[in-house]
């Protein structure tokens, strides 16, 4: 195939047979495998809702401070009426899942597979396995109803960044990104105010996208009333809120 005046060839054009059969059966295959993890994830999550998903580090140990304070976050969140989502691994992602899988709403893992990582954590309702990490990343923000975001290394600040990317630019709905732990993340707050806000890379506008709250029960409450302030409807407790904070 001729493109100004470049050859850029076609799977259908490859004249070894053997080789376009084997590498149209593998492109195929894989199609198939994306396919099938996007449709598990409808069939088992669409219904769910509504759902936080909460981020941090798998390297944070249960002796941490950050990791109690999860369970704590998610616990409130899944007796509030939340399911919990997170990524079904170590750290901050057992800690959600044990918070949710001790309250009175689901605790979800989307779990990913790799070759050198530890395994799922134990406290899941509902396990779903991703070996495709662009499926499992839908997934997260498509069934979440706010983000929690705690500290952690590149995953997070990926997962971060990637929600705010698609509510900046409209392809995702406005929903609570909250970012928990004011000592970790001011300076990063700071970076994009003097920076990014700065160099115009982004409008002082969209620093807006972001909440920063250390307090668990002021998450939840934060959470409820981003839905009450837009007349949206969230799921009734038959406690007072203020029952469980």
């Amino acid at each position: 195939m001729e493109l100004n005046g470049k050859n850029v060839p076609r799977l259908r054009q490859v004249t070894d047979i053997e080789r376009a059969t084997s590498k149209k059966a593998r492109e195929s295959w894989q199609m198939f495998t994306i396919m099938a993890e996007f449709i598990e994830s409808a069939e088992r999550l669409s219904e769910l809702r509504p759902a936080v998903s909460i981020f941090g580090s798998a390297r944070t140990r249960p002796d941490d401070p950050n990791y109690a304070l999860c369970v704590d976050i998610s616990r409130r969140l899944s007796d509030g009426g939340f399911a919990v989502i997170s990524g079904g691994g170590p750290g901050i992602m057992e800690a959600a899942n044990k918070g949710a899988f001790e309250g009175r709403s689901s605790s979800v893992g989307l779990n990913i597979e790799l070759p050198h990582e530890q395994g799922r954590n134990v406290w899941q309702d509902i396990s779903i396995s991703f070996r495709h990490f662009f499926a499992r990343k839908v997934a997260f923000v498509k069934y979440a109803d706010a983000y929690v975001v705690l500290p952690g290394g590149f995953g997070t600040l990926d997962e971060l960044s990637e929600v705010l990317t698609l509510i900046q630019t409209g392809k995702s709905r406005r929903i609570p990104v909250i970012l928990v732990g004011t000592a970790f993340w001011r300076g990063l707050l700071d970076w994009f105010g003097t920076q990014l806000v700065g160099d115009g890379m982004i409008n002082e506008k969209d620093l807006e996208l972001m909440q920063l709250i250390d307090e668990p029960a002021n998450i939840v409450d934060a959470i409820f009333a981003f839905y009450e302030a837009r007349d949206i409807a969230l799921p009734e407790i038959d406690l007072p809120l203020n029952s469980f904070l």
